[in-house]
C-alpha cells in the first residue's frame, strides 16, 4: 500500500504517488491501495498548512483508521510511505497498521 500526505497547494501529488507506485512495482512489488492525507483543503486545513503534521503518525487519526482497515482488507505486506519517516513514525504507524511502515526513500536506497 503506498501512503502520500500533501498540502492542498501541491498540485502534482496524483503524479507522485504514480511515480512511487511505479518505483515499487519495479522492484517486484504489487500495490494494493492509495491513501492521501491533505491538508489545507479546507478553511480550517489552510490555517494548519504551517503546523507539523502528527508527530506520531504523520496522519490523522481517521486516516491512520482508514489505512490500518485497507491493510487488513488487502492483507498488505508493507506500508510505503512517499514522505519520509522518522523512526518513531515507523514504530508507532507499523504497530497501528499491522504492517511494516516504511518510507520510499528506505525502499529505493537499497539498491
Amino acid at each position: 500500500m503506498i501512503v502520500g500526505c500533501f498540502s492542498g497547494r501541491q498540485k502534482d501529488s496524483a503524479a507522485l504517488m504514480d511515480s512511487a507506485a511505479r518505483e515499487i512495482e519495479t522492484r517486484g512489488a504489487r500495490v494494493v491501495g492509495r491513501i492521501v492525507q491533505r491538508r489545507g483543503v479546507s478553511d480550517g486545513g489552510v490555517r494548519k498548512m504551517a503546523l507539523p503534521f502528527s508527530a506520531r503518525t504523520l496522519l490523522t487519526y481517521g486516516k491512520v483508521r482508514e489505512a490500518a482497515l485497507l491493510c487488513e482488507r488487502t492483507a498488505a505486506g508493507a506500508a510505503v510511505f512517499v514522505t519520509p519517516l522518522t523512526p518513531r513514525q515507523r514504530r508507532t504507524l507499523t504497530g497501528m497498521l499491522g504492517c511494516p511502515a516504511v518510507g520510499l526513500a528506505e525502499i529505493l536506497a537499497v539498491d
